[in-house]
C-alpha cells in the first residue's frame, strides 16, 4: 500500500482527500477539503469516488484509512493512505476545520 505524509499530501493542490471516520468525528475536526465518506459507508457509496484520481484516504490516526485503501486497490483504484491521519494534519499546523 502506498502510503503519503500529511506534509507531501498538502502540498498537492487538488488531492482528493477522503476522509473514512463517522460522521459524528468528521464533523469536530477534519483536514479543510477532505470529503466525508465513512468507513461504515464506504461499499455502498464508493460510487461516489472519481475513478481517473488518485485517492488520498484519511482517519484520526492512519489505521481505518489504511484498511479503505487496501479494499479500493483491490478493487482498481488509485488509493493512498495518509500517515499520522487528521491528528498529524492538525499536529503539523495543517489547516483544519472544527465544528
Amino acid at each position: 500500500m502506498d502510503t503519503i505524509t500529511v506534509s507531501e499530501l498538502a502540498k498537492l493542490p487538488d488531492a482528493a482527500i477522503i476522509d473514512v471516520r463517522e460522521a459524528d468525528e468528521f464533523r469536530q475536526l477534519r483536514a479543510v477539503g477532505a470529503v466525508s465518506i465513512p468507513m461504515s459507508q464506504f461499499v455502498e457509496r464508493s460510487g461516489e469516488l472519481p475513478a481517473d484520481e488518485t485517492l488520498y484516504l484519511i482517519c484520526a490516526s492512519g489505521v481505518r484509512s489504511a484498511s479503505v485503501a487496501d479494499y479500493l486497490t483491490g478493487h482498481d483504484y488509485r488509493a493512498v493512505n495518509v500517515e499520522g491521519g487528521t491528528f498529524a494534519w492538525r499536529d503539523a499546523g495543517l489547516p483544519v476545520t472544527e465544528g
